[in-house]
Formats: C-alpha cells, structure tokens, sequence
C-alpha cells in the first residue's frame, strides 16, 4: 500500500497561536510543500505532528496539547532566519 504524503502549513504572528493556513495529501501536499519553498518559508518533516495538525480545520488555532511540538519547529525557523519571536510584527 502506498504512503500519502500529506502537508500542513502553519501561520504565526497574527494571532495568539499559530493557526492551519494550508492542508492536502498526495498531489496537494506537494504543491503547499513546493509553494512554501518558493516562498522562502523552511519545510520540516515530523510525520506525527502532521498527522495531529492535518485533524484540524483551516484558520483552526493549533490546540495546547500541541503548543510544545509546534514550538520546537517555529524555534528552528527562527534561528535558521536569525530571528526570534516578535521580529515578524516589527
């Protein structure tokens, strides 16, 4: 049986926690992951994040239980960017 692939993108900034601002499988997956490289935007891959993340709907806040998980990637992209919380409002 073959694996979906499946994609969640998340927005950060604009709100309290970070919201779903995107979710696909297979061909849509791609297109979100291909898009958030265009973009600049840094890909990670944690298969069991995603699949928390993909039971959510879009413009959904990400729940408490998943505050701990989702902040260890947002930290990552912070510091790969050289920044940190709060730069993106500035």
């Amino acid at each position: 049986m073959k694996r979906r692939r499946q994609a969640v993108a998340l927005e950060y900034g604009q709100r309290e926690a970070p919201v779903v601002s995107a979710k696909g499988s297979d061909e849509l997956a791609d297109a979100i992951i291909a898009e958030a490289r265009r973009q600049g935007v840094y890909v990670t891959e944690d298969k069991a994040l995603v699949a928390a993340l993909s039971r959510l709907d879009l413009e959904q806040e990400i729940p408490r239980d998943l505050y701990v998980a989702v902040a260890v990637v947002l930290s990552w992209a912070y510091w790969l960017r050289g920044m940190k919380p709060g730069d993106e409002k500035g």
